[in-house]
Protein backbone atom coordinates (compact mmCIF):
# COMPACT_ATOMS: atom_id res chain seq x y z
CA UNK A 1 0.00 0.00 0.00
CA UNK A 2 1.47 3.26 -1.18
CA UNK A 3 1.47 6.05 1.43
CA UNK A 4 -1.00 7.87 -0.91
CA UNK A 5 -3.39 5.29 -0.04
CA UNK A 6 -3.22 5.65 3.56
CA UNK A 7 -3.71 9.06 3.90
CA UNK A 8 -7.03 9.04 1.03
CA UNK A 9 -7.95 5.97 3.66
CA UNK A 10 -7.75 7.91 6.78
CA UNK A 11 -9.44 11.44 5.22
CA UNK A 12 -12.20 9.10 4.55
CA UNK A 13 -12.25 7.48 8.01
CA UNK A 14 -11.68 10.75 10.08
CA UNK A 15 -14.54 12.51 8.69
CA UNK A 16 -17.46 14.12 10.75
CA UNK A 17 -20.22 11.28 9.94
CA UNK A 18 -17.80 9.07 12.72
CA UNK A 19 -19.05 11.87 15.22
CA UNK A 20 -23.28 11.72 14.55
CA UNK A 21 -24.71 8.84 13.87
CA UNK A 22 -27.87 9.08 11.30
CA UNK A 23 -31.02 10.59 12.88
CA UNK A 24 -33.24 8.08 13.77
CA UNK A 25 -37.09 9.13 13.90
CA UNK A 26 -39.46 7.00 16.83
CA UNK A 27 -43.02 8.25 17.63
CA UNK A 28 -42.61 11.89 16.63
CA UNK A 29 -38.75 11.58 18.71
CA UNK A 30 -35.75 12.31 17.00
CA UNK A 31 -32.36 10.85 18.95
CA UNK A 32 -28.70 12.00 16.79
CA UNK A 33 -26.26 9.93 18.57
CA UNK A 34 -22.71 11.36 18.85
CA UNK A 35 -19.31 10.57 19.50
CA UNK A 36 -16.12 11.71 20.49
CA UNK A 37 -13.48 10.45 17.75
CA UNK A 38 -9.89 11.00 17.69
CA UNK A 39 -7.05 9.54 15.13
CA UNK A 40 -3.76 9.98 14.30
CA UNK A 41 -1.55 8.53 11.29
CA UNK A 42 2.08 8.50 10.35
CA UNK A 43 3.71 7.65 6.91
CA UNK A 44 7.41 6.80 5.34
CA UNK A 45 8.58 6.43 1.89
CA UNK A 46 11.56 4.96 0.25
CA UNK A 47 13.93 7.02 -1.78
CA UNK A 48 14.05 4.95 -5.54
CA UNK A 49 10.85 3.53 -6.85
CA UNK A 50 11.61 0.11 -6.58
CA UNK A 51 13.63 0.21 -4.03
CA UNK A 52 13.09 -0.31 -0.09
CA UNK A 53 11.40 1.86 1.90
CA UNK A 54 9.02 2.31 4.85
CA UNK A 55 5.39 2.53 5.38
CA UNK A 56 3.13 3.63 7.50
CA UNK A 57 -0.26 3.81 9.26
CA UNK A 58 -3.30 5.38 10.83
CA UNK A 59 -5.25 4.76 14.19
CA UNK A 60 -8.54 5.67 15.01
CA UNK A 61 -10.50 5.35 18.21
CA UNK A 62 -14.35 6.63 19.08
CA UNK A 63 -16.35 6.59 22.30
CA UNK A 64 -20.09 7.48 22.89
CA UNK A 65 -20.45 10.69 23.76
CA UNK A 66 -24.01 11.07 24.21
CA UNK A 67 -27.02 11.93 21.97
CA UNK A 68 -29.49 15.28 20.84
CA UNK A 69 -33.28 13.94 21.30
CA UNK A 70 -35.07 16.52 19.48
CA UNK A 71 -38.93 16.35 20.40
CA UNK A 72 -41.81 18.81 20.24
CA UNK A 73 -39.62 21.24 18.33
CA UNK A 74 -36.97 21.46 21.77
CA UNK A 75 -33.27 20.21 21.46
CA UNK A 76 -32.11 18.38 24.74
CA UNK A 77 -28.38 16.57 25.51
CA UNK A 78 -28.18 13.28 26.85
CA UNK A 79 -24.35 12.64 27.65
CA UNK A 80 -23.46 8.89 27.90
CA UNK A 81 -22.43 7.25 30.95
CA UNK A 82 -18.93 5.67 31.13
CA UNK A 83 -19.69 2.98 33.77
CA UNK A 84 -16.45 1.96 34.21
CA UNK A 85 -14.55 5.32 34.63
CA UNK A 86 -17.72 5.92 36.92
CA UNK A 87 -17.21 3.00 39.25
CA UNK A 88 -12.85 4.02 39.07
CA UNK A 89 -13.43 6.97 40.26
CA UNK A 90 -15.48 5.95 43.23
CA UNK A 91 -13.43 3.58 43.94
CA UNK A 92 -10.48 5.99 44.18
CA UNK A 93 -12.64 8.35 46.13
CA UNK A 94 -13.30 5.29 48.79
CA UNK A 95 -9.77 4.17 49.03
CA UNK A 96 -8.20 7.79 49.56
CA UNK A 97 -11.54 8.45 52.08
CA UNK A 98 -10.19 4.78 53.92
CA UNK A 99 -6.50 6.63 54.06
CA UNK A 100 -7.34 9.77 55.31
CA UNK A 101 -9.44 8.30 58.09
CA UNK A 102 -6.49 5.79 59.32
CA UNK A 103 -4.26 8.55 59.44
CA UNK A 104 -6.36 11.21 61.09
CA UNK A 105 -7.17 7.42 63.76
CA UNK A 106 -3.65 6.91 64.15
CA UNK A 107 -2.85 10.80 64.58
CA UNK A 108 -5.60 10.87 67.48
CA UNK A 109 -4.32 7.76 69.06
CA UNK A 110 -0.46 9.25 69.13
CA UNK A 111 -2.16 12.53 70.73
CA UNK A 112 -4.27 10.56 72.88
Amino acid sequence: MKVEDILAAAKDTMTVRRVYAEPVERNGTIVIAAAVVSGGGGAGAGVKDGEEGSGGGFGLNAKPAGAYVIRDGRVSWRPAVDVNRLIAVAGAVVITGMLVGARIATAAVRQG
